[in-house]
């Protein structure tokens, strides 16, 4: 059976919080074999760590705080999460995160404190940086401003994912730059007028995972309903076809790749 990894999800999200049990059925019977869960805030991190400590083999935790998510005193927000992440990573700690995330640039709603997005995002490169953990980038509406700040961390072997990649390819060719990044495809894949299908190939193989941003971006036919891991398939289908393979070989590939990032 094909072995697949959502490397993004939020399955500790209240949206699954009547039916958790059997999404998680369905999705090892859909072949997954791992779930990566991002945190997005300083408390959702608890939900989180429960959804991980009830599937353990199944599921991995990330620490981070989202550039949507900043308090007016965001520096008390990540003065808190990296006290937690200084206790897992200290010798005989637990070492349960897997990365730094979700973080990044987020201007889509508001432009308005684009200062303090760029610092959060920059105080925690500095975390993955200093625990060797990759990072999970953010970036709507705001790739120039992400570019100039991943410049600065060009030669320091920062790695992590692109998160929801949709851009162009030129801008597919601009991140590619950035050789320790991986770029996260989703249900975004699916949608009929996406640009994507056309510029993934573009992209190596060897630098691509699968992830389902669930409950969110849900790929066709389950546009508009809540998205879950087992719709991974969907997308897997649709960049199995843009890369000319099939799928039992985009899995094995996108698996790969995945575990090579977190070191899994």
């Amino acid at each position: 059976m094909r072995k697949l990894i959502d490397t993004h999800c939020h399955v500790y999200d209240e949206a699954f919080r009547e039916d958790l049990p059997d999404v998680i059925d369905r999705a090892r019977q859909a072949g997954l074999d791992l779930l990566l869960l991002p945190n997005i805030n300083p408390e959702t991190l608890s939900e989180l760590l429960c959804v991980c400590d009830t599937w353990p083999d199944l599921c991995k935790p990330m620490i981070g705080l989202h550039p949507e998510d900043l308090a007016d005193d965001f520096h008390s927000q990540l003065s808190g999460l990296k006290s937690i992440l200084d206790d897992d990573r200290k010798e005989g700690g637990a070492h349960r995160y897997i990365g730094i995330g979700e973080t990044g640039l987020d201007l889509y709603w508001d432009k308005s404190r684009l200062a303090d997005q760029i610092e959060s995002f920059r105080i925690q490169i500095e975390w993955a940086l200093e625990y060797d953990l990759p990072i999970v980038i953010h970036s709507r509406d705001s790739f120039t401003q992400l570019y100039e700040v991943l410049r600065d961390y060009g030669n320091c072997g920062l790695r992590g994912i692109f998160h929801c990649f949709s851009g162009s390819a030129d801008e597919a060719a601009a991140l590619t730059e950035f050789g320790g990044f991986m770029f996260g495809v989703g249900g975004v894949l699916t949608y009929k007028k996406s640009a994507l299908p056309s510029v993934l190939p573009l992209i190596p193989v060897d630098r691509v995972v699968l992830e389902t941003d669930c409950p969110y971006l849900s790929p066709v036919p389950f546009r508009g309903k809540r998205n879950e891991p087992s719709y991974i398939v969907n997308t897997a289908t649709v960049m199995a076809q843009a890369y000319g393979m099939d799928l039992d070989e985009m899995a094995r590939i996108t698996s790969a790749n995945a575990c090579r990032l977190f070191r899994l």
